[in-house]
């Protein structure tokens, strides 16, 4: 086997575990940075939620507390100005989604789905627990959820939540009296979620991974043609001149040229030795002539 050939295979497998090892860490970096950026939104809209019920809460709410003895308005309940404006920021974007999921809710849009009521269960069980982040299909394909738990924390709350008996009367007229009450303090009665595709984001990660792997192998290539070229100007050249001089030499042609190269690498070595070699037989054959 010629070392051209020798050393391309080696190359080959140096360049092939090199390109699949550069990969595994590309697309690893790549995806999670994906998902970090997509988590990264998800808070965001969070915190537009939770700014929009903080507003409703403090702002809307007293403005229209009087109106409420004779309608009951939701637009002076947080978490349906949160749902409100989030669904309307997102109507352009129906693959994100925004809902204050409940076990127990007065509006029944606001109700838990299966696998909402999971995540809902997550937290009721574990009272430390503050966020919740995750994947799950979906029709429109792979989706990130954020969640945090929805905890009664205000004794006002209760006063529209507690009992039928309790809750305004307006209120009850509005969505009756079967849901919606029963809270308790300090209770985790749903969670506020928010979803967002992971499609996108990872299609982008993919995208720039290919021209990344493609890359890195045109260079490769590269590097190995110029590697190619080197190797048989300063390695496989000489050695196959010095060789055809040492075969004329072995068969007795005295006249054979001089191997003449300049520098003083491991090929200049191996000619001069050459040449020391070949005037020593060349006198050792004279001797006999002799």
């Amino acid at each position: 086997m010629k070392l051209l050939v020798k050393f391309n295979l080696v190359y080959l497998l140096v360049m092939s575990l090199g390109i699949a090892l550069s990969g595994y860490i590309a697309r690893e970096l790549l995806q999670d940075n994906a998902k970090r950026e997509v988590v990264s939104s998800a808070r965001m809209l969070m915190e537009k939620a939770l700014a929009v019920r903080n507003y409703t809460n403090t702002q809307i709410k007293p403005l229209l507390a009087s109106q409420m003895t004779h309608e009951f308005l939701p637009q002076t309940v947080p978490s349906y100005s949160a749902t409100e404006v989030l669904n309307t920021l997102l109507a352009k974007h129906p693959e994100f989604a925004y809902k204050e999921a409940t076990l127990n809710p007065t509006n029944p849009r606001d109700r838990a789905t299966s696998w909402e009521v999971d995540i809902v269960g997550q937290f009721r069980s574990t009272t430390d627990l503050k966020e919740s982040v995750g994947e799950r299909d979906t029709p429109g394909g792979r989706s990130l959820y954020i969640a945090r738990p929805l905890r009664i924390t205000d004794p006002a709350c209760l006063a529209c939540h507690s009992s039928v008996d309790a809750a305004p009367a307006t209120m009850v007229a509005k969505y009756g009296p079967a849901n919606g009450f029963g809270w308790n303090l300090n209770e985790v009665i749903g969670a506020q979620i928010v979803s967002v595709p992971l499609g996108v984001p990872m299609q982008r990660a993919d995208e720039v991974f290919k021209i990344f792997i493609s890359s890195l192998v045109g260079i490769f290539v590269v590097v190995g043609i110029v590697l190619n070229l080197m190797v048989w100007a300063l390695v496989v050249r000489p050695v196959t001149r010095l060789s055809a001089l040492a075969d004329r030499v072995s068969q007795g042609d005295l006249e054979a040229p001089e191997f003449a190269t300049g520098g003083r690498d491991e090929i200049a070595t191996l000619s001069d030795s050459f040449s020391r070699m070949r005037a020593s037989v060349v006198q050792a054959m004279k001797l006999l002539d002799a």
